[in-house]
């Protein structure tokens, strides 16, 4: 395999329930619902933002250690990074949808940043890009 032809996918992110987390990302969002597979005993569900990039895999978590790892994948960290070509008009419509933000936006050498949680505690930046000085 050369470098040229890998490439990350998906990430996995456990969920509590599959509903709740389409309802989130696709409803609220503005994710597309890329897959919704009826596989039995679980589904095999897919998302991705309306930008591209590599897809989330909305998995439900099964047992104790899965469901002990909802909104903690990272140990705390900030474990998923969203980034956007317009940081203001994301940040927005995000604060409309009912998105939690855990501070103001700030002004980084590597753009506009803001930390979020989604509704099952996981811990995203909200990235845009660099302002230019005024």
């Amino acid at each position: 395999m050369t470098a040229s032809q890998a490439r990350i996918s998906a990430l996995a992110l456990v969920v509590p329930d599959y509903d709740a987390a389409i309802a989130f990302y696709v409803g609220k969002l503005g994710f597309t619902l890329c897959e919704d597979i009826d596989q039995g005993r679980k589904r095999w569900v897919t998302v991705a933002p309306p930008g591209g990039g590599a897809r989330l895999v909305l998995a439900r978590a099964e047992g104790a250690e899965q469901h002990a790892a909802i909104g903690n994948q990272a140990g705390g960290r900030v474990f998923l990074f969203l980034q956007t070509d317009d940081f203001s008009r994301d940040h927005a419509m995000m604060l409309a949808a009912g998105v939690t933000f855990e501070e103001a936006p700030r002004h980084e050498p590597y753009g506009s940043v803001a930390v979020w949680r989604d509704p099952f505690g996981n811990r995203w930046d909200l990235i845009g890009p660099v302002q230019a000085p005024l």
